[in-house]
């Protein structure tokens, strides 16, 4: 239990980091940009207990909004995604496959972790950008931003997870 909560309070610290301090500098021809720290809600145990799952999202995009100035919109978004979260596994999973005590991202098959990864990242970046331009006039700017930045921002997550999670 100990090294578990090592893990994901290192990577709440890290992922906080790394977002803040690299991935909001990085802006590919103006407008794409990163946004790594949506690996937490993607790597975090199912077995641990919802609530503090969904305080915890909140609270690291709390961190991030802090540091950007931005206002809120992050938390919002990142909690939106972990409470979908848990049915969107159950859908794109048989009852069978998901079993809480030995679930992990990596042991996933490369099409449904794919799905699972882009369904979660636009739908982040839909509510990230639809608070960031609050208007329908700017549907088109929303859809741009999200999709250009979730494409960016998919691969960079598929090419993480294959590197640095261990297979079961």
């Amino acid at each position: 239990m100990n090294n578990n909560l090592f893990k994901i309070l290192f990577q709440f610290i890290g992922l906080i980091f790394l977002q803040v301090v690299v991935f909001n500098n990085i802006h590919l021809f103006g407008y794409i940009n990163p946004y790594i720290y949506v690996a937490w809600v993607l790597l975090y145990p199912l077995k641990s207990k919802r609530g503090l799952f969904l305080f915890l999202s909140f609270l690291l995009g709390l961190s991030i909004d802090f540091f950007s100035n931005s206002g809120g919109i992050n938390a919002a978004s990142l909690l939106f995604i972990a409470y979908i979260r848990l049915p969107l596994l159950t859908s794109l999973l048989r009852k069978v496959d998901l079993d809480y005590l030995l679930f992990h991202v990596s042991s996933m098959p490369v099409a449904k972790l794919l799905t699972y990864i882009s369904i979660l990242v636009f739908s982040h970046h839909l509510v990230l950008f639809s608070f960031e331009y609050f208007s329908l006039s700017n549907i088109e700017i929303i859809i741009k931003h999200s999709f250009l930045s979730g494409i960016f921002t998919i691969v960079l997550l598929f090419i993480s997870i294959q590197l640095f999670s261990s297979r079961k």
